[in-house]
């Protein structure tokens, strides 16, 4: 596929060939089947590590090694489908954050996207000579320069890149619930402000620090736009459920489809952050306060109040990537409803490259 008027995106010696990061969506929405599919199209594939041993018999007796043993599964299932770059997503906020990076290291894979908290001792886990990058997800200039003082002082490195995530993502958002409206946070003025902030540790350590734009981005119009503000890429994760390679169930994809703009709606996490979601019967049983609080087998996630919580949002997560949406919920990113169609992903990434060369050849206003 040609990608002609894209540029590639470059983290240090790694070049990829279309600025395009297929985000990580926990509890098996991105495994290796879609992450090896986007890597064959020319974009990052990335597999999320939340959850990710949810189908191995002993994930509720044995927390920790079924996902050390998914993940390495699911890892080296991606190799053998495409010599394309493949990522992990490894949560900050995870309990067992060190083993998921560890694994990653150990089975070689190109990119650690790290969000929900500040990596802020990432580097320390990283073998010197190891070839994988590190690129921690922010929402704010503040969290970005926080990071790069903190890896410079103690590590003498810098984050490899840097993926800042505006308020209409899907998932768990790095924002007040007051501030997911507020244009101040809107996405446009994040990614300058991140470019800004990185900059002076940028020029100290003479070399780029590209950062992506990640949350809202919909067509290749929205590439060419955050490309033009400054940014090296992006980050897309709602598109990508809706494709035939998505490792969630039929019944995951059909919500999307199904789904109209007043049913993406803001939840309030059990692991204290806001969320964002496609409104059903669960989540309205929730608002009901119907659901009863339950008995943790693994203290998956280190902020959930599993005490309080009325339902263990990983067996909801767990149970609607199955397709039983009647005891889960999907979240989604802010355009989720504009979906209307399941397509492939070579099918996708070619409307987006269409796309933005089609926004690349019109007139400045």
């Amino acid at each position: 596929m040609s990608a002609e008027g894209l540029p590639p995106l470059r983290i240090g010696d790694l070049t990829v060939p279309l600025p395009i990061v297929q985000g990580g969506m926990g509890v098996g929405i991105s495994l290796s089947g879609l992450a090896s599919a986007v890597a064959r199209e020319g974009g990052i594939g990335v597999i999320a590590t939340a959850g990710i041993g949810m189908f191995e018999p002993d994930f509720a007796t044995d927390f920790r090694e079924a996902n050390i043993r998914a993940l390495r599964r699911e890892i080296r299932r991606a190799r053998s489908l495409t010599d394309g770059p493949i990522g992990v997503n490894i949560m900050v906020a995870l309990t067992n954050f060190e083993d998921m990076v560890r694994v990653s290291i150990e089975e070689g894979v190109d990119v650690i996207f790290s969000g929900a908290g500040l990596p802020l001792n990432l580097p320390r886990l990283r073998p010197e000579g190891c070839r994988t990058k590190l690129v921690p997800i922010v929402s704010s200039a503040r969290a970005a320069a926080i990071l790069c003082k903190r890896w410079s002082d103690r590590y003498g490195c810098l984050p490899d890149a840097f993926v800042v995530e505006g308020p209409l993502a899907g998932g768990h958002l790095g924002f007040r619930p007051e501030q997911l409206a507020d244009p101040a946070y809107a996405l446009e003025r994040l990614v300058p402000q991140v470019i800004e902030a990185v900059r002076p540790f940028a020029d100290r350590f003479g070399r780029e620090i590209p950062v992506i734009a990640a949350g809202g981005i919909y067509t290749g119009a929205d590439i060419h736009r955050f490309l033009k503000l400054g940014a090296a890429g992006v980050q897309m994760a709602t598109r990508f459920v809706a494709t035939h390679e998505c490792d969630a169930a039929a019944r995951f994809k059909q919500a999307y489809i199904e789904a109209n703009p007043e049913d993406i709606v803001i939840i309030n996490s059990p692991v204290g952050l806001p969320g964002r979601a496609i409104r059903n019967e669960f989540l309205a049983a929730v608002e009901r306060g119907e659901r009863k609080p339950f008995t943790c087998p693994y203290h998956c996630i280190r902020t959930c109040d599993f005490r309080r919580s009325p339902y263990c949002i990983a067996m909801a997560l767990t149970n609607a990537q199955r397709g039983n949406l009647e005891e889960g919920f999907a979240f989604a990113g802010a355009n989720a409803w504009r979906v209307r169609e399941i397509v492939s992903v070579r099918d996708l990434i070619q409307s987006l490259v269409e796309e933005y060369r089609e926004a690349a050849q019109r007139p400045a206003p």
